[in-house]
């Protein structure tokens, strides 16, 4: 696939801008170039590069609209698919909340592209199964991974003169290490934008010394314990809550940022002190496009939650235009302000407590109050005296985010964590929590 230049997309919008005879039409590309690599017991199972582009079109009349996709460019399959989405939306009932395609806008650019990384080839990819799977056999381990590279582009236009290009790339990489008798597990995640900040080896090794470090594990009783979760664990519980800022959900009492009687709890310090959340898709370690593809709206710079009291919420165009209230583009990321401690410094300065590598398998039970129910899995592990004692088996967790920071003792280095330029990316810090309740073992490594 030929990753369409800013001249070169805005040529094609402007064919199908041209092409509407609706009272608006609003055009979106977006293409990609995925490469990927997946290993399993010690050997590669699958390679592969796959390429795509796509074009969408919607188009209104008055409050109907109507949507219509294509991976052809040429004028009469431009054409074609500016019909379909005119002949859908003639057919389609009113929307109620119809919002009118917003004016022209004023995009600043993030560098979310790196040259290094749209250079990734075969061998690179290769060479990062290699280092896991022989590493992996020289410990007597079964290894299993998966890496992909991204590189791609979004443009977005409409008939009121939006314009916008923004080119990505990305990698991600993820690695299972566990013992030949299944005893012992291990696992590591990584993300990255610029691959020069990827370190194969590096990752790999994390998960392999998990694995070792994890045989024989030993029953805990369930109870509260203090926890070091590792940014990986952190996010999977953390990253609910992230989803629950929207203000229309909190408006007509479906979040936890619902207050009772009516309205939303915006001002309000509701965690510690040392909670400090922002979006902000110019962020060096995690850059995402400019604008929120949904209204076309700017991204922007903003705090979330400061000093543990909530600052912003998301609105949407029709929930802004109800309240009364300025709508921006919805977040591309969130990142959490951390300390300058690693995990082992974390861990040396614990008394006794747990270290949680991974939470999986989690199910929200009470939306009101973010409550999560999961298992932690692929490392979990003893702390006493500033030392790891002893691997601990399994457990389940009836916890919530909002208590979690509400209970922090500490907070480490912030990483990198999950997500790419197309979904939601974070930096989130290992965090030190008090009282976090494990409520059964697990037998699952």
């Amino acid at each position: 696939m030929k990753q369409l230049n800013q001249e070169e997309a805005k040529r094609i919008c402007d064919r199908v801008l041209g092409f509407s005879k609706a009272d608006e039409c609003r055009v979106v590309i977006n293409g990609a170039r995925t490469g990927n690599i997946r290993y399993a017991q010690n050997s590669v199972s699958t390679a592969g590069l796959n390429e795509n582009m796509q074009l969408t079109v919607s188009v209104a009349f008055g409050k109907r609209q109507g949507t219509a996709s294509i991976n052809e460019f040429d004028d009469k399959s431009l054409e074609k698919a500016v019909r379909r989405a005119e002949d859908v939306a003639r057919l389609a009932p009113e929307n109620p909340e119809f919002m009118a395609a917003v004016g022209k806008q004023q995009y600043k650019d993030s560098n979310a592209f790196a040259r290094e990384t749209a250079a990734i080839d075969p061998d690179f990819r290769a060479d990062v199964a290699s280092h896991s799977i022989l590493a992996g056999r020289k410990n007597k381990l079964v290894t299993a991974g998966f890496f992909v590279d991204n590189t791609g582009f979004e443009t977005i236009a409409n008939s009121n003169g939006v314009f916008g290009h923004h080119e990505y790339t990305n990698v991600s990489f993820t690695c299972t290490a566990r013992t030949e008798d299944g005893r012992g597990s291990g696992w590591v995640t990584r993300s990255a934008n610029d691959v020069r900040n990827f370190d194969a080896r590096e990752a790999s090794n994390v998960a392999i010394e998990k694995a070792l470090r994890s045989v024989d594990a030993k029953a805990l009783e369930p109870g509260r314990y203090t926890v070091i979760l590792e940014p990986a664990a952190t996010s999977e519980l953390i990253g609910r809550m992230f989803g629950a800022f929207d203000a229309r959900r909190a408006d007509e009492g479906r979040s936890f940022l619902s207050k009772k009687g009516g309205g939303n709890r915006l001002g309000e310090k509701l965690f510690d002190e040392q909670v400090n959340i922002w979006a902000d898709p110019w962020d060096k370690d995690v850059p995402v496009r400019p604008w929120d593809t949904v209204s076309m709206l700017p991204r922007e710079r903003t705090d979330i939650i400061r000093n543990g009291k909530i600052v912003s919420l998301d609105y949407s165009l029709f929930w802004a235009s109800k309240q009364k209230v300025r709508a921006s583009g919805r977040h591309g990321n969130m990142i959490m302000a951390g300390g300058t401690k690693s995990l082992d410094e974390m861990i040396a300065s614990t008394k006794k407590g747990i270290v949680v590598t991974r939470t999986w398998y989690i199910r929200e039970v009470d939306p009101q109050s973010l409550l999560l129910t999961g298992l932690t899995r692929d490392g979990t592990f003893y702390v006493e005296n500033g030392k790891i004692k002893h691997p601990v088996k399994n457990f389940r967790f009836n916890e919530s985010p909002v208590s979690m920071l509400n209970n922090l003792d500490e907070l480490g280095k912030p990483q990198i964590i999950g997500g790419d330029e197309v979904n939601f990316q974070m930096v989130i810090p290992p965090m030190k929590i008090r009282d976090f309740n494990f409520t059964s073992l697990s037998d699952a490594v």
